[in-house]
């Protein structure tokens, strides 16, 4: 399978379609209904209450619609991957990667805010990188800490992707002070109309702005299938990050920069994961995009044919264990 993947022939699409519905058709088989969290937010409460209005309580909408969102993540992060060159060669890996890791933990696949978020996560990335020889750095900039601040109201708890646009300013651009300030601007722009439609339906009040944050360590997992898929997670990772380290001399700069800024999306991600504690790992999915990168370094640069196949096919069968069997 990592063979497969491992080129960018035109079939591979079709058979990322086919690879994610194995992985995923459990979803379609005990459907899901969205569960609010005190820490979803305006935009997000919103747009539950159309599809609400739209679906009534049917749950098989939602799992159609979140394998939808799903999969669009997935061609999305590997044609970035495959523009920006993140490996010598273009190849499906990453939309594999991405496939497979979303699939190891059942929450991943119900139709949430970070689910939501995970797409302006994947494009925020895209056009961060994009800065290092943007022509139009400023528009850039701005479109960028726009579209964070709709993940905020989307998902209280994505403020911590702030520091994500932070670093890409000091990893991808020379410092210019103005450059930080329009980042801020677009970051707050969502606010003033929330200010203004908060205003005119009489509930401005300082209280519904400001976010309510508070920070709390994660359930420890209380079985032994979640215990090995956060392994599983964990260890292709680690994996890849050896490999990246070690291929640095050979990738261009701004190849190098971006594998940074995936570490800082990384730790950003785990921040949002002790924010405001949820009832469950459906906040946990805003590790994906980064995870799945680098476990796609993992199975491109490796030597090892036959270990990181074992392992490639070991998570493949953990997220068919856990997800038809749990």
């Amino acid at each position: 399978m990592i063979g497969i993947f491992k080129q960018k022939a035109p079939t591979n699409a079709l058979l990322l379609f086919v690879y994610a519905l194995v992985l995923k058709f459990p979803l379609f088989l005990h459907p899901f209904l969205p569960v609010l969290h005190a820490e979803d937010n305006y935009l997000y409460r919103f747009v539950l209450t159309v599809l609400n209005s739209l679906f009534g309580q049917a749950s098989l909408p939602y799992t159609i619609l979140s394998f939808i969102v799903l999969f669009s993540q997935a061609t999305l992060l590997n044609s970035i991957c495959n523009y920006h060159k993140m490996l010598p060669q273009a190849n499906y890996l990453p939309g594999m990667c991405y496939i497979l890791v979303t699939s190891l933990l059942p929450d991943w696949g119900h139709f949430s805010a970070p689910l939501l978020i995970n797409s302006i996560l994947i494009w925020c990335w895209y056009r961060m990188v994009a800065l290092y020889n943007s022509h139009s750095p400023i528009t850039a900039i701005f479109n960028i800490g726009l579209f964070l601040g709709l993940a905020t109201l989307l998902y209280v708890p994505a403020i911590a992707f702030l520091i994500s646009l932070f670093f890409a300013l000091l990893i991808m651009r020379p410092f210019r002070i103005q450059e930080w300030f329009v980042g801020l601007l677009g970051f707050t722009s969502p606010y003033y109309f929330l200010i203004l439609i908060l205003y005119f339906v009489h509930q401005l009040h300082w209280t519904n702005l400001v976010p309510r944050i508070s920070f709390t360590f994660p359930a420890i997992p209380e079985s032994v299938w979640i215990i090995a898929a956060i392994s599983l997670l964990v260890i292709p990772f680690i994996i890849g990050g050896i490999y990246v380290q070690n291929n640095l001399n050979k990738m261009l700069i701004h190849v190098r920069k971006s594998w940074s800024l995936l570490l800082v999306f990384l730790i950003a991600a785990i921040l949002v994961i002790i924010i405001n504690k949820a009832g469950s790992y459906e906040n946990w999915i805003v590790t994906a995009m980064p995870f799945a990168v680098f476990h796609s370094a993992a199975y491109y640069y490796s030597g090892n044919k036959f270990l990181i196949r074992a392992l490639h096919w070991l998570c493949f069968s953990v997220a068919i264990g856990i997800n038809y069997f749990m």
